[in-house]
C-alpha cells in the first residue's frame, strides 16, 4: 500500500498530478481542494497523503494535502453504500471538508446535493449512513460545540476510517489522552492502534 508520496511535480493538472519520487513518476488523482491548497507547478516539491484503490481493471492512486481529506475520502468509500472514489473525489472537490462535516451534522441534504454529480437521494444516503451507522456527525457536532478537541476528533475519525467502531476508537483515544495529555493526532492514532490490536 502506498500511504504517502514526497517528491517533485512533473505534471500538474487540476485533478491529476504526476509526482517524481526517486526517478519514478506516480500519477496521482487529487481533489480540487488539494490542488488549490498546494498550487503545484512543475518542479515544485509536494508531500501527499495517498490511498491506492485496487480494482480488477486498474490500480488508481488518490492523493490529498491533509490527513483530514484522506480520512474523509476513506470514510465515504468505506462506510457509505454506493459511494466510490469518483463521487468521493467530487465531494472533496465541491465543498471544503469542514463545510461537508457541518452539512452532515446538520442534515443539510439540500446543500450537499448542490455538489456536481451528487443527487438528492445520494446526499440523503450520505447523511443517513454517516449519522446512523458510524456516528461521525455526533463527533463533528461535539467539536463544533467545543465538547471535543479537534485533534481528538481527527484521531477518532482516522480510526473509524480504518474500520474500527466509534465506541472502541473513543475508548482507546481516551486512554491515550490520560497517558499523554496534549498528544498530537498522529500520536493518538499510533497509540490507540497499539491498544486496539
Amino acid at each position: 500500500m502506498i500511504a504517502r508520496l514526497r517528491g517533485k511535480v512533473l505534471e500538474a493538472y487540476p485533478n491529476r498530478l504526476v509526482v517524481d519520487v526517486s526517478g519514478v513518476g506516480y500519477e496521482v488523482h487529487v481533489p480540487l481542494s488539494t490542488f488549490d491548497r498546494l498550487h503545484p507547478s512543475e518542479g515544485s516539491p509536494v508531500d501527499l497523503r495517498t490511498h491506492l484503490h485496487i480494482r480488477e481493471t486498474a490500480h488508481t492512486l488518490y492523493g490529498f494535502a491533509t490527513e483530514e481529506e484522506r480520512d474523509l475520502f476513506l470514510l465515504l468509500i468505506d462506510r457509505v453504500s454506493g459511494i466510490g472514489p469518483a463521487i468521493a473525489m467530487a465531494i472533496l472537490s465541491g465543498m471544503p471538508a469542514g463545510r461537508f462535516k457541518a452539512c452532515v451534522a446538520n442534515g443539510d441534504t439540500a446543500e450537499l446535493s448542490k455538489i456536481k454529480g451528487l443527487g438528492k437521494k445520494t446526499a440523503e444516503r450520505i447523511v443517513l449512513e454517516l449519522k446512523d451507522k458510524v456516528g461521525v456527525a455526533d463527533t463533528w457536532q461535539e467539536v463544533a460545540n467545543g465538547q471535543m478537541a479537534p485533534a481528538t476528533a481527527d484521531a477518532e475519525l482516522a480510526l473509524m476510517a480504518l474500520g474500527y467502531k466509534q465506541v472502541e476508537s473513543r475508548k482507546a483515544i481516551r486512554q491515550m489522552l490520560d497517558a499523554l495529555p496534549g498528544a498530537s493526532v498522529e500520536e493518538l492514532v499510533r497509540g490507540a492502534l497499539r491498544s486496539l490490536q
